[in-house]
């Protein structure tokens, strides 16, 4: 059972009308409705609750009584005070106004679920090795590593980020032009309070990535829809709808979610715009490294000789998720703005972490465990896509795409892509629709599944076998 200590405090507002004891019954009420407090949890006691809130124990007895005598809690003696074992969550008054449900875009599974997107090959990360590194950084641990951790990043990382980019990804930078954060949530989070500012148009790909448009949408900035086609973001149109625009946000080496790469004309045609206007280009690089018909593309930001490019990179997809690491390059003469803007926004990330990164790059594990995966998912991806399309081809076919961590599977015969993925995640398939990632009616259908998990051509029959019942 749950202790007092488990629980937040309750609060009571000295302003109200209504009586403190009132307050506090009511608070109570509202948790057990809500299964914030379950039956058996226990409650604090009067004497504590009483000297917490700083009110007299006779109100808190009080309200104990009342919700005692309408069989809320019960008083157990020396086991405290708890939640009555029948009790029952009761409907809210619905003569109270509603809260409206909060459409969010969340990659968080209780289990990692056939087709997932977002992760990894969970089973081939190299565990030992990274057991090791963290082993010997326990071991090694001193008072200093102990104290509040590095404001933008611990420099060994930083250092080692700038040194990998500049020999994978074409990236000439030095370590004080990379930011550690917590994500990409984080990254963007930190670009729009540096230089943005409330109601600045920022363009953005469509489809594109849920998650951009509602950071975008919290922070106040007017999203303005472009178009992507074969060769990615149609810079014209971004152009003909808002030229003006401050930023654009794109994903150059594998389009979220189409995983067309963005063209050459168009990178350039991209960059004179920003250069031109003096407005910001956000580079989400999420999967850059996995390319399957030829050596990785360099990054956009590798051809900007106006500094006027943002580098987004994560350890989500070629570590894992739950490391929760991710990082910024900013133009050199940015750094000073954004080192003051992190200091008012940014808390130190953990260092443990960052020093087994750290420790993996400098001594060649990471490169090596991206040349595998890069083995490894040119493998699954066909393996995936022979066995879905065994299964499936009368109802949809696969899009070729040169690199990434997923497959599009284009439907037939007008079918709903929504209701399928619907249908497919209420029976243990994790799918996206493409039409959940367009900001307006698209004629784009089709779903996004994950190849990275599955290790054969038998278990995409399996799942095919099943995605053709849901249809």
């Amino acid at each position: 059972m749950k202790s007092s200590a488990s629980r937040p405090l309750l609060t009571i507002e000295s302003t109200s009308d209504e009586p403190f004891y009132r307050q506090i019954y009511h608070r109570v009420r509202a948790s057990i409705n809500q299964e914030l407090l379950k039956p058996g949890d226990r409650l604090p006691s009067a004497r504590q609750l009483a000297k917490e809130l700083g009110l007299a124990r006779g109100t808190i007895e009080s309200a104990y009584a009342l919700l005692s005598a309408e069989g809320y809690i019960q008083s157990q003696g020396q086991a405290g005070t708890r939640i009555a074992a029948n009790v029952q969550p009761q409907p809210e008054n619905k003569t109270q106004p509603q809260r409206a449900p909060t459409k969010a875009f969340g990659m968080h599974t209780p289990a990692i679920l056939p087709l997932q997107m977002g992760l990894p090959a969970m089973d081939a990360f190299p565990r030992k090795i990274w057991a090791r590194l963290g082993a010997r950084y326990l071991r090694a641990m001193q008072p200093n590593d102990m104290k509040y951790p590095a404001q933008f990043g611990l420099p060994a990382l930083r250092d080692a980020i700038a040194a990998y980019l500049h020999m994978a990804r074409g990236i000439a930078c030095t370590g004080a032009q990379v930011f550690i954060t917590s994500g990409y949530r984080s990254t963007l989070q930190l670009i729009a309070h540096t230089l943005l500012k409330a109601d600045d148009a920022v363009w953005v790909e469509d489809p594109g990535f849920p998650l951009t448009r509602q950071l975008l949408n919290n922070a106040q900035l007017r999203q303005v829809a472009v178009p992507v086609d074969a060769e990615g973001i149609q810079v014209h149109s971004g152009i003909t709808l808002a030229k003006n625009a401050r930023a654009a946000v794109v994903t150059p080496a594998h389009q979220s979610p189409l995983c067309v790469s963005l063209s050459l004309s168009r990178r350039l045609a991209l960059l004179e715009w920003a250069t031109q206007q003096k407005s910001w280009i956000i580079e989400d690089d999420y999967d850059g490294e996995y390319r399957y018909v030829s050596r990785p593309l360099p990054a956009l930001k590798s051809l900007d000789t106006a500094g006027r490019v943002l580098y987004c990179g994560t350890f989500s997809k070629v570590l894992f998720p739950g490391i929760r690491l991710a990082y910024l390059v900013v133009p050199e003469n940015e750094v000073q703005r954004f080192e003051q803007a992190s200091l008012g926004f940014l808390e130190g990330m953990g260092e443990m972490n960052q020093a087994i990164v750290s420790a993996f790059m400098q001594e060649g594990h990471f490169s090596r465990h991206i040349h595998r995966m890069r083995k490894l998912y040119a493998e699954r991806r066909e393996h995936a896509a022979a066995g879905l399309n065994k299964i499936l081809s009368q109802h949809l076919h696969i899009a070729p795409q040169p690199g990434g961590m997923h497959l599009v599977l284009r439907l037939h015969n007008g079918l709903n892509d929504v209701e399928i993925a619907a249908r497919m995640r209420a029976n243990g398939l994790y799918v996206h629709a493409i039409s959940n990632w367009s900001s307006h009616a698209s004629t784009e259908r089709g779903l996004l599944v994950s190849f990275t998990n599955i290790e054969s051509q038998a278990q995409a029959e399996k799942i095919g076998q099943k995605i053709l019942g849901l249809l």
